[in-house]
């Protein structure tokens, strides 16, 4: 009998504990977003597979962001070459808590077609990236928030800033590398010690 009762309470601690667990799980995942979160933003976002998300979904990952459009033949192929550079230096384990995300200044042109055709084509279709569209607005509204300036110069062409964002769990900004082709190893450090504490 006493056996079966030190059995019932090591199990019920045991239950207890798992309870705890997930009460302080829940209470992280209800952590009140900061000030400087782009999770604040209510823009409303396409991906390629035409699927409709907001930016707080991406919440929990480290985000590795770029505007780019498709059609561009002067400094997006360099940073869509930059951002597979920077893919290809991250772990495995790294990777699984980290989104490589590429933002259209064109949505008129980069439909949700254009962009999965534009994935599958540079064999970007699959985890970890994401292309996403919006309203001009919203692209404006976002560019503003990553400090990425940019102008149509023609029907088929935009002068844009070359800047890659990283964005720790939360939606905050942490780094930002300008230019293109250039030494991406501080880029690289800041994504694997935010998603190290993931």
């Amino acid at each position: 009998m006493k056996k079966t009762v030190i059995a019932f309470a090591f199990l019920f601690s045991i239950l207890g504990c798992k309870e705890a667990d997930k009460k302080e799980i829940k209470a992280e995942t209800k952590k009140e977003i900061s000030d400087l979160s782009i999770y604040n933003l209510p823009s409303k976002w396409t991906t390629q597979n035409g699927k409709d998300i907001e930016l707080k979904s991406l919440r929990g990952n480290v985000l590795v962001m770029v505007m780019i459009y498709t059609s561009c033949k002067a400094a997006c192929p360099r940073l869509v070459a930059d951002m597979r550079d920077i893919e290809s230096k991250l772990d495995k384990k790294t990777k699984q808590n980290v989104k490589l995300i590429l933002v259209s200044i064109d949505p008129k042109t980069d439909t949700p077609e254009r962009l999965k055709a534009f994935a599958i084509e540079n064999h970007m279709n699959q985890e970890p990236w994401t292309f996403l569209r919006s309203s001009e607005e919203n692209t404006r509204e976002f560019a503003a928030v990553l400090a990425v300036n940019y102008k149509q110069i023609s029907p088929i062409d935009f002068s844009h800033s070359n800047i890659i964002s990283v964005f720790n769990p939360e939606g905050e900004l942490i780094f930002q590398q300008e230019g293109l082709g250039v030494n991406n190893e501080k880029t690289i450090e800041a994504i694997n010690q935010e998603a190290g504490k993931i």
